[in-house]
């Protein structure tokens, strides 16, 4: 079957600046391709060029006939006065969805994506919502491809396993940008990585990310046992040369045309080959104190200023926590979008004060504070983001010059009188992490510091933080970084509770226990469990002739929990209707399930209501 996209040959530059040459990409049905790479390689500006927003320089890109694509960029903007409803009903409009399919698809694909009241307003929903907002607005014109920008940046974690299980059902082929290492090794049946290292200027694996690991160690491998053998052969070509060998034969010839051929071939390896790594490495202070901070049945709420009576009802974002932050301990702080758990770090830091309860913090505290949403201003230079106050900064006791300051973070000399707007969302947010690890800490707050890192950039973030003496307190999307670093995980659960866990996987275990609980409480009761509490049915006649139920009141209720027991079969069978792909697809015949279903809802509902009528007359 021939590729859905078949990009050949295609480059891209801004000004003298070539971001990727010659590459070739094709996408297929079925495939769910991870695309990685360093900062500054040109991930987004590939999938822009896919999605038709931006044209390449050269080469050639081919589509397949009516091919639906559907591209969701990495910071979605909504205009003001815009609701869910109608930003799902204008992307259907746009991909000229036939009408008769659009009332079931919009509905099927709110409720996948958990949006309970399509006419919120879009500016209303949190980072995490807007998110997912994008992405509906994508599925819902029907793509045969998904190109998606680092999905999961602005995802709690609860929504990246919601994105995990709607790409492993897709149908329809994908395209992922994303640096979360757990999250590609869920989804993807292909990897590839962009990056000038390679021959071709991409390495495609086909596999998880972790197959793609092994075969990019394979294929290192043999390109360094490649560097070895042709610097050696160069280093004799070159003694050669140096004997005064003369030109005049034609094998002469011929030998130094071979020469030069090796040397550029090696030019061109050591350019490609030569890498280097950020260094990051926190400062920490030699404080001996064990109790950091200390929270005593600390609460906070929200207090709403609404109208109604609903928006005036305040949320409890959790009470009655306590918590002790020792000296050394690593807390990875994990909760649904909403939870608190920024508002948590700022009442670490002393921003906020609890509405009740105590936090007590050692004296002389040092607490350095990462914050998700710190702005760079766009129009001062890199020079003077990174070294304020003069040419040099003070690092760990040590004058550094802000060009060596530079470089430890991958940025050359030239970029220093660049504005930090030009710069991507990886390279200003090592910036920002240039600027915390100036700063001496006791403690180190970090709200999701791994926005728009590349994964090498990734290791060694985890590592200088594996290694920082001090204390920490880590939000972060990333499952693998939470898994590495923390010692003890802290998990919020969005309905004022708090709990702590041994690590991340006893937390998710957690999670799904809370949901399987609360799927059974608002479950109707079902006819075994309405047996368990009513008294047996010989007793039940006794009581209803004591009471003086009718004669056919008598039979109806000695007879209505077997009709309850199979109207709950029925709703349960045309519940289980809605999950067949067959019925899935075809609108109409979905439409008369979504019918059954709630035909089947209203005479059970009814059925609940005349026993509850019944017992209480008996009563």
């Amino acid at each position: 079957m021939p590729p859905i996209i078949n990009a050949q040959d295609i480059s891209k530059a801004f000004g003298a600046n070539p971001l990727f040459k010659n590459v070739s990409f094709t996408v297929s049905q079925g495939d769910r391709i991870g695309l990685i790479g360093p900062n500054g390689s040109g991930k987004s500006t590939l999938l822009k060029i896919l999605a038709g927003a931006l044209d390449h320089d050269d080469g050639n890109i081919a589509f397949a006939k009516r091919v639906r694509l559907s591209y969701v960029q990495q910071d979605s903007q909504f205009e003001s006065g815009d609701t869910v409803r109608s930003i799902a009903e204008n992307a259907m409009e746009r991909s000229a969805l036939p009408e008769s399919e659009r009332g079931t698809r919009l509905a099927e694909t709110l409720g996948r994506a958990g949006f309970d009241n399509p006419a919120t307003q879009a500016h209303d929903l949190s980072g995490g919502w807007q998110k997912r907002l994008a992405i509906v607005e994508a599925l819902v014109q029907a793509p045969d491809v998904l190109l998606l920008d680092e999905p999961t940046n602005h995802l709690d974690l609860a929504g990246i396993e919601w994105l995990e299980g709607l790409l492993e059902q897709a149908s329809f082929a994908c395209v992922v940008v994303s640096h979360d290492r757990y999250f590609l090794e869920n989804i993807a049946t292909d990897m590839a990585e962009l990056n000038r290292a390679y021959p071709d200027g991409l390495l495609r694996v086909r596999g998880s990310y972790s197959t793609f690991l092994e075969k990019k160690e394979e294929f290192l491998h043999a390109q360094s046992k490649r560097h070895e053998a042709l610097e050696n052969l160069v280093h004799n070509e070159i003694e050669w040369l140096r004997r005064g060998a003369k030109a005049r034969t034609r094998k002469s010839k011929a030998r130094i045309g071979k020469a030069n051929e090796l040397m550029g071939e090696l030019a061109d390896l050591n350019a490609r080959t030569r890498t280097s790594t950020a260094q990051i490495d926190f400062s920490a202070t030699e404080r001996q104190t064990k109790r950091l901070i200390e929270l005593e049945d600390v609460s906070y709420e929200i207090v709403a200023n609404g109208t109604s009576a609903e928006e005036t009802q305040n949320r409890i974002l959790f009470e009655k926590l306590n918590f002790i932050l020792s000296a050394g301990m690593k807390v990875g702080l994990v909760g649904p979008n909403g939870s608190g758990k920024t508002t948590l770090l700022r009442l670490l830091r002393g921003e906020l004060s609890p509405a009740n309860g105590t936090i007590r913090r050692a004296e002389w505290l040092r607490i350095v504070y990462f914050d998700q949403s710190r702005e760079l201003d766009p129009n001062v230079t890199l020079r003077r983001a990174l070294a304020p106050e003069s040419d040099s900064v003070v690092y760990q006791d040590r004058v550094v010059h802000v060009a060596s300051w530079a470089a430890k973070f991958l940025f050359t000399g030239e970029q220093l009188n660049q504005p930090v707007g030009k710069l991507s969302g990886g390279e200003r947010a090592r910036v920002l992490i240039a600027q915390l690890m100036l700063q001496p800490a006791d403690v180190l707050l970090l709200d999701e510091p791994t926005n728009d890192l590349d994964i090498p950039t990734l290791e060694i973030l985890e590592e200088s933080l594996l290694e920082f003496r001090g204390s920490l307190v880590l939000v972060t999307h990333d499952r693998y970084m939470l898994d590495r670093v923390s010692t003890i995980v802290l998990g919020l659960d969005g309905q004022g509770g708090a709990e702590s866990f041994a690590d991340y996987s006893q937390w998710e275990k957690w999670q799904r226990e809370s949901r399987q609980r609360s799927k059974i409480q608002r479950a109707p009761l079902n006819a075994s469990a309405a047996a368990k509490t009513q008294p047996p049915a010989e007793t039940v006649h006794k009581q209803s002739a004591k009471k003086k139920l009718s004669y056919l009141e008598s039979r109806e209720y000695s007879g209505i929990e077997q009709r309850i027991a199979e109207a709950e079969k029925v709703l349960q069978a045309n519940r289980a209707r809605l999950e067949d792909p067959t019925i899935v697809s075809d609108g109409p015949r979905l439409l008369s399930a979504h019918a059954e279903v709630e035909s089947a809802q209203k005479k059970l509902d009814a059925l609940y209501e005349r026993w509850t009528e019944l017992e209480h007359k008996s009563n």
